[in-house]
């Protein structure tokens, strides 16, 4: 059983105090193995139970699905219960769900686990939900390599496991360090704006990126930066020939986005000037919605 002091009753939780010069938000580890992050009727269950000397009855919960899709969050529901003396089965990270389908039981005295209903499910939910979507981009895509570069739309406490998830549900790799570091993967990526920007120009960053950047490194550069998608495309392509390997359009709403028709303009441009192998990456808004109409472009 975990060493850390729990909470275990309600006086546990009225003198739980935080301090004012807390730097995050976000629980740390330890408080969500003591069960701060729990709603409080789990500790007033707690409570009761044990003054009804019930805490430790023994119980078979049964974690289900409201919706399909993509299960994930297994690995941490199971690194959390397996010092607590409880059985577990769970459908494998990765798989398919149906609709009311039971994705996990637990076994054991209710004491054990109880009072962390909260965490587990928020565990296996949201990471869940990440993967399905990563899923459903994936089909869409076909045979195209999806990428998870969400970490900037989340809290960093939780990124990680968002871009983890991701990988579970489809994509080929992820942008945030430690989510892809969890998975014996390295990071994917390329430049933001800001370093073509500080540089100046687009063909000067590609210079530096292929002078600079390890050889196992992808040569994609972003190419809307400054001018016309295509003519920057063209102007990359020419300065780097067969050591590029793709462009990035990043193209913002405000300029139209990306679109299948900018996508099919560069592409032929590319393909006429003998640049075939440059492949086309597109990001910022993508849906699977917006995927397959992406891909019959030559993205």
């Amino acid at each position: 059983m975990p060493k850390y002091q729990e909470l275990k009753s309600m006086r546990d939780v009225r003198e739980l105090k935080v301090s004012a010069e807390r730097v995050f938000h976000s629980a740390t580890h330890e408080e969500i193995l003591q069960g701060i992050t729990s709603d409080v009727y789990f500790v007033r269950t707690r409570e009761l139970l044990t003054y009804a000397a019930k805490e430790n009855t023994p119980v078979v919960a049964e974690i289900f699905c409201r919706q399909a899709g993509v299960l994930a969050g297994v690995d941490e529901v199971f690194n959390f219960l397996k010092d607590r003396d409880v059985s577990l089965w769970a459908v494998p990270e990765g798989e398919d769900i149906a609709v009311k389908e039971v994705i996990m039981r637990i076994r054991g005295p209710y004491n054990n686990f109880g009072m962390f209903e909260t965490v587990l499910l928020g565990m296996l939910a949201s990471a869940s939900g990440w993967a399905t979507a990563a899923r459903a981009c994936s089909k869409a895509a076909d045979d195209r390599p999806v990428y998870s570069f969400g970490a900037r739309h989340l809290h960093p406490a939780v990124a990680p496991v968002m871009e983890r998830a991701a990988v579970i549900g489809g994509a080929r790799g992820c942008s945030c360090i430690l989510g892809a570091k969890l998975l014996g993967k390295e990071p994917v990526g390329t430049v933001p704006h800001a370093a073509i920007l500080i540089i100046g120009d687009t063909v000067e960053t590609a210079f530096i990126y292929d002078e600079v950047m390890p050889p196992d490194s992808p040569r994609i550069i972003l190419v809307d930066t400054f001018k016309d998608e295509a003519e920057e495309t063209m102007r990359v392509a020419n300065a780097l020939k067969e050591r590029l390997d793709g462009v990035r359009l990043d193209t913002p709403g405000e300029r139209g986005g990306v679109t299948p028709g900018l996508v099919r303009e560069i592409r032929a441009r590319l393909d006429l000037a003998g640049f075939n192998h440059v492949r086309i990456f597109v990001s910022g808004g993508i849906t699977a919605e917006r995927i397959p109409a992406l891909v019959e472009a030559g993205a």
